[in-house]
Order: structure tokens, then C-alpha cells, then sequence
């Protein structure tokens, strides 16, 4: 089982290789990842040939392509779900999609992540089963959001739709921890009752060693799709707010 993984829907660009015969560790995984400000597209592509050529191999022994599909910038996420249209169609291999907010949570539900570790305000044991909050900045003066658990076949399962909206709108049900650049974006967020955030995830953005592990178990799932049925997840459906939305979001 070989897994190419791709992310470009925020400030960040990653790849992933993984080559799941020699098991899930980080020796495994070869990787490449950016925070850039432009240029996606043509470093999307750059990161694939290196991954590429470090392994020794070429699109042909993959498996499988993972794609992140949003949400995130409506630019980066077309370049994602365009780019993996694009190898897929190529190489004739099925495409694993993943949301940039279930990439998140995974970031902190993973038993396998070794460097994800525990809340130091809570036991491991009770923290780990604790949803996960993941949280990205929307602009425009909004943050995607969703709420997530572990699942044992998927690697994580939505607490409801993911949505897109005004910071004040999001909410704890029972102790929960928290993940995502919305949380620095939105300062005020951190404060939620019941919200446990550990220093440092408050700048995470969705990264391509987390799709790949996650794309590992829903292909094994059977939810590999062929190319051309994979969609982006905007949420949002216009890109830019009118004069009278952002004066009425500043009142």
C-alpha cells in the first residue's frame, strides 16, 4: 500500500509518502511541507517530484492519491482537489478525500502520532477520549469549524456538519480539546469554557503526514473514489463580502 497525500488549502503546502509495508512510523513517511504566501500550485507539484524521486519510484507503484477538499482559501483548495484530479487521471489511481478540519483532529486523536502528546493540565487517559474542536480562520470574520471523535474504522467521525461562521457561534458540549489557527486568529476563542488548548496547537494548519494516515484507513474503509467524482468543500459560498456585510459585521 503506497499513499501520496496532498495539501494546499491554507497558508501551508504539504506532501506525504507513505509506504505502508514498512508500517506507520516516521521513518516510513517521506515529506514536505511549506508555509508559503503564493505559489502553491507550482510547489504542490515541485514537493511530488521530490517525494517522488527520494522514494524511487513514480506515480505508476502508487496505490492511491489522498486529497485535501477544503475547507480552507477557495484558491488553495481548487489547487489540492485540481492537482490530484490531474496525477490521478494520470496514473489511473483512485483519489482518498479528507476535510482540512478532520485532518486537524486526527492531528491529536492519533494513537500512532508520537508527537502529539496529552494536555499537561489533564490525565492522558481522560483527555484522549475527549472530542477534538479543530478551527481554521475563513477570513471575512469567520472560522470553519467542526467537532470530532475517535472512531475506530475511520480514524475520526464528525459531532455533526462542519460549518462556517461567526466566531461567536462556537461552543463547548463537555470538556473538549482544541486545534487549529482559528484559535489564533480569534484570541477570544481560547477562552472557551471547557476548552482545552495546548500551547503551540493554536497554529496548526492541516498537514499532509495527517491526511496520508488517515487516507491509509478509508481506503482500507473502501472510500477510495475514482477522480472524477472528487468535489471540493467550500462551505462558503460567496468569496468576498459587500460593503453593507463588512459594516454590519463591524457594528
Amino acid at each position: 500500500m503506497r499513499l501520496l497525500a496532498l495539501d494546499a488549502a491554507t497558508e501551508a503546502c504539504s506532501v506525504a509518502l507513505l509506504d505502508a509495508a514498512s508500517g506507520l512510523g516516521s521513518q516510513s513517511v517521506i515529506y514536505r511541507s511549506e508555509e508559503i504566501g503564493r505559489g502553491h500550485a507550482d510547489r504542490l507539484l515541485a514537493m511530488v517530484s521530490e517525494v517522488l524521486a527520494e522514494a524511487g519510484y513514480g506515480l505508476g507503484a502508487l496505490t492511491a492519491l489522498v486529497a485535501s477538499v477544503g475547507p480552507g482559501a477557495f484558491t488553495g483548495v481548487r489547487i489540492t482537489v485540481a492537482t490530484a484530479q490531474g496525477l490521478a487521471f494520470g496514473a489511473g489511481l483512485p483519489v482518498v478525500p479528507i476535510s482540512t478540519l478532520e485532518a486537524l483532529a486526527w492531528r491529536l486523536l492519533n494513537p500512532s502520532a508520537t508527537r502529539v502528546e496529552a494536555p499537561s493540565d489533564a490525565d492522558a487517559s481522560t483527555s484522549a477520549a475527549w472530542p477534538v474542536l479543530a478551527c481554521l480562520d475563513a477570513r471575512m470574520g469567520e472560522v470553519y469549524w467542526g467537532a470530532f471523535r475517535t472512531d475506530a474504522v475511520l480514524g475520526v467521525s464528525a459531532l455533526g456538519a462542519a460549518r462556517v461562521s461567526a466566531p461567536e457561534a462556537l461552543n463547548c458540549d463537555g470538556p473538549t480539546r482544541g486545534v487549529g489557527r482559528g484559535f489564533a486568529a480569534y484570541p477570544q476563542l481560547q477562552h472557551l469554557v471547557e476548552l482545552r488548548l495546548r500551547p503551540g496547537d493554536e497554529r496548526a494548519l492541516p498537514d499532509a503526514r495527517e491526511l496520508v494516515s488517515l487516507g491509509l484507513l478509508r481506503h482500507a474503509a473502501g472510500l477510495a473514489l475514482d477522480a472524477a467524482a472528487l468535489v471540493p468543500l467550500y462551505l462558503r459560498d460567496k468569496v468576498a463580502a459587500t460593503e453593507a456585510e463588512r459594516a454590519a459585521r463591524r457594528s
